[in-house]
């Protein structure tokens, strides 16, 4: 796991890969003076810790352009401007730590970000390595890569932003406004779910009016509710059949054997 530290202050970036060192020796240290030197690396760092005020480009914009190279980077502001946490919330930030902080509090804070980067890249591990169907739902023949990387596009507050298909866990709908869970947060956008339940393809299902769900990542279910790998989801009455069938389809279609034993069922009537 690789460890990026970003911060203009060299006694801040030190200060920070002391305490890093002290649980995560054994991990790879990076330490940046600007978001253009990071934003330069090739290889960029799972968890980064970062400032907000740095010359050049500012915390939040190298945030913005790190999303779109690496969705599950895992990013912890460390700043002393306390006014701008819902502005990291929009950028998708993992924390925001206000200086001066605990130690307690940042050894908290690098455990849940530890963890949450080794739940991420098993998630993508798992999702990359199931075979995909050649042919889309119209006849048409997809690449393999193309189909991974089918997306949409949602606004919000006039800003534009990519989610891809293969990201969203499932999907809900709450006072007109659509909650994508994703692998890497969660985006909300005014919308209907019918419109994304065309866009998405065979591999969601609409197991209730208020929710679509990526068969991808069921983890187990029952006649009442969908357990993903993060989340639940409701199942309406008249719909768990028809799920039951589409999921024992999908299963195997993506070559799951264990879907198809049963094993992720846990109503033994079906």
């Amino acid at each position: 796991m690789k460890i990026g530290i970003c911060d203009d202050m060299s006694e801040v970036r030190e200060m920070i890969a002391d305490l890093v060192r002290r649980r995560c020796p054994a991990e790879d240290i990076c330490l940046y003076d600007a978001g253009n030197s990071l934003l330069a690396e090739e290889s960029l760092p799972d968890i980064l810790f970062m400032d907000i005020q740095m010359p050049g480009i500012n915390g939040m914009e190298t945030a913005k352009m790190l999303r779109e190279r690496k969705r599950q980077i895992c990013i912890i502001f460390v700043t002393v401007m306390s006014d701008m946490v819902f502005e990291a919330f929009d950028v998708g930030a993992f924390h925001y730590l206000v200086k001066p902080f605990s130690q307690e509090k940042f050894y908290e804070v690098l455990a849940n970000a530890v963890k949450w980067s080794i739940e991420q890249q098993k998630l993508m591990e798992r999702y990359h390595n199931c075979p995909v169907n050649d042919v889309d739902r119209a006849g048409h023949w997809v690449q393999a890569e193309e189909k991974r990387q089918r997306c949409i596009v949602v606004k919000q507050g006039g800003m534009s932003t990519r989610v891809f298909l293969r990201d969203i866990i499932y999907a809900e709908v709450f006072n007109r406004k659509v909650l994508l869970h994703t692998i890497t947060g969660d985006t909300e956008y005014y919308g209907k779910l019918t419109a994304l339940e065309k866009q998405a393809g065979e591999a969601f299902f609409r197991v209730h009016r208020a929710y679509l769900v990526n068969m991808a990542y069921v983890v187990r279910y029952n006649a009442h509710a969908v357990t993903l790998e993060r989340g639940q989801a409701m199942i309406a009455k008249q719909k768990y059949g028809e799920f039951v069938k589409a999921y024992l389809r999908f299963c195997k279609q993506e070559g799951r054997k264990e879907c198809t034993a049963g094993i992720k069922c846990m109503n033994w009537q079906c």
